[in-house]
């Protein structure tokens, strides 16, 4: 399997980024057409998790609305992504994930810059303009690769 490139270094795991790491912008590249996807991940997500009867038992008594769930950190999917444009889905569900290169861009301390640093390197990069060299297909849902033709 082909891993994250960040500058020259292979990132395996979790351990390999900074401890303030959230996030990453990435490209990921299809080698035999050059073309790109542009993009960003976070290496955590939010699940709600409800609890079970023990947990609500052992709880102290308090007023108010009991609280039934907890919000819980976990792992992404990072490790395996390569993007969510339709034409890199149909290759990767065809078996074709050894002609892509996936690399780590930059990499962001929270959720708000991940969002602008995303639209910053979709901008500086054009990829709305030119439609024959990205998979990108819009950005942030406003602006559309279709409003160039």
């Amino acid at each position: 399997m082909n891993n994250w490139l960040y500058e020259t270094k292979e990132i395996i795991s979790l351990e390999d980024f900074p401890t303030d790491t959230f996030g990453y912008i990435y490209m990921v590249t299809h080698t035999p057409s050059g073309v790109s996807y542009l993009g960003k991940k976070s290496l955590y997500h939010n699940i709600k998790r409800k609890l079970t009867k023990k947990e609500l038992a052992d709880m102290p008594v308090t007023r108010g609305r009991k609280v039934t769930t907890e919000i819980v950190k976990k792992e992404s999917d990072w490790k395996t992504y390569f993007g969510s444009a339709k034409p890199i889905l149909a290759l990767i569900k065809d078996g074709k994930q050894e002609e892509f290169t996936r690399q780590i861009l930059q990499l962001v301390p929270n959720k708000k810059l991940l969002t602008y640093y995303e639209c910053k390197y979709m901008f500086n990069y054009g990829v709305l303009e030119n439609p024959d060299k990205w998979f990108n297909d819009n950005i942030l849902g406003k602006f559309y690769s279709k409003d160039f033709l």
